[in-house]
């Protein structure tokens, strides 16, 4: 294998294949990264048996070839190259990759790439194609609801139900919930999975097109794949039921209020300062008069209290929240205006962009001592 590229290109595909590096590898092989230079392109590909991600830049291919490296090494020495373009040669009969940019020359010793599981590229039940920033807006809406507590393995992914024209992605933690759901035009058939948060985050991070690109999604029965432009991504699935999160969503609301998303959002991240501290991080948020006051207070610190214009309907009410869990969706919303609907101070609540119904937010209050 002989081949040229351009350093930048090469240091961001590996930073994008090596998140599929295993930590852990259960056999050595799995620490690797493969490289395959064909046809003007050169192609990455990691895999930790989780996930697998394989990445394709354009490169001036002299010989055709392939190797497996360590990921760590290749990685570190690439970044730290000095100059713009990047050149890789190497011999299969010394097993040997040689590195070279400007006046640098670096050798390292390969790996078997006959031993990578080399990712294939999934042949799935369902398949059909999304825009990337309707792909986004379903992960960035409901990921962060996910539970990190790998006990519950269920509650650690989102679940992905498809209706034949309507997608709907949902994430719980058991004391909240986040749905979005996004209508299609054509029928894509019916599929109900579960797919690992860790999975979405990384494929949020990759898309960054500034223009709608399409995105395809092919789905089995324990795998899911992405694919668009030089990037593709399998993951396995959270097998499990997830629960019918339809039951949590209160059929009826006492109180309606309107509010400032900006100014509720920074009021709420304020009063937190004191609660942060402590186990619950409790700020008490009480709709009366059109005004929201918000309050917390710690003995071991002190006091925060702040207070905003609301617009309310309905009774008057007083009801507490982790914070976070209020600051967390309330970096998710883009309407500059959101909507909170309201029960009893100890049932559930709901938070809404203006004039979207496609999103909604659930979450459970807590009891407060005084």
């Amino acid at each position: 294998m002989k081949i040229q590229c351009l350093k930048s290109e090469l240091v961001s595909a590996l930073q994008i294949v090596s998140k599929a590096v295993a930590v852990k590898p259960q056999t050595p092989i799995l620490s690797g990264i493969y490289l395959k230079a064909n046809e003007g392109l050169l192609e990455l590909q990691a895999t930790n048996y989780e996930i697998g991600i394989i990445v394709r830049i354009v490169a001036d291919v002299e010989e055709t070839g392939e190797i497996a490296i360590s990921g760590r090494y290749f990685g570190e020495v690439i970044r730290r190259l000095p100059g713009d373009n990047v050149k890789l040669s190497f011999n299969r009969e010394e097993s040997i990759l040689h590195i070279q940019s400007n006046q640098s020359n670096f050798t390292l010793v390969s790996m078997n790439p006959a031993e990578f599981p080399t990712v294939k590229e999934l042949d799935g039940d369902l398949k059909f194609t999304v825009k990337d920033n309707v792909l986004r807006s379903l992960i960035k809406k409901t990921v962060f609801a996910c539970a990190t507590d790998e006990g519950r393995p269920v509650f650690t992914g989102c679940s992905l139900d498809i209706q034949e024209t309507k997608l709907t992605m949902a994430a719980t933690n058991t004391h909240r919930l986040a749905v979005k759901y996004e209508m299609f035009e054509q029928r894509i058939g019916k599929i109900k999975i579960i797919v690992p948060s860790r999975t979405l985050s990384e494929l949020l991070h990759n898309m960054t097109s500034e223009l709608p690109t399409d995105v395809t999604v092919t789905c089995s029965y324990n795998r899911i794949s992405f694919q668009f432009d030089h990037f593709f991504m399998t993951s396995r699935l959270i097998e499990g039921q997830f629960p019918d999160y339809n039951r949590v969503i209160p059929a009826s609301f006492d109180t309606h209020v309107r509010l400032d998303t900006a100014a509720f959002s920074g009021a709420v991240d304020r009063v937190s300062l004191i609660s942060r501290a402590g186990e619950y991080n409790v700020i008490k948020l009480e709709f009366a008069n059109n005004l929201l006051h918000i309050t917390s207070h710690n003995p071991d610190i002190g006091k925060a209290e702040e207070t905003i214009v609301a617009e309310i309907e309905g009774p008057d009410i007083t009801i507490a929240f982790n914070a976070q869990y209020i600051i967390d969706v309330l970096k998710t919303i883009e309407t500059k205006s959101c909507r909170i609907d309201l029960g009893q101070p100890l049932t559930p609540i709901a938070v809404r962009e203006a004039e979207d119904e496609s999103f909604i937010y659930i979450v459970t209050p807590v009891r407060t001592q005084h």
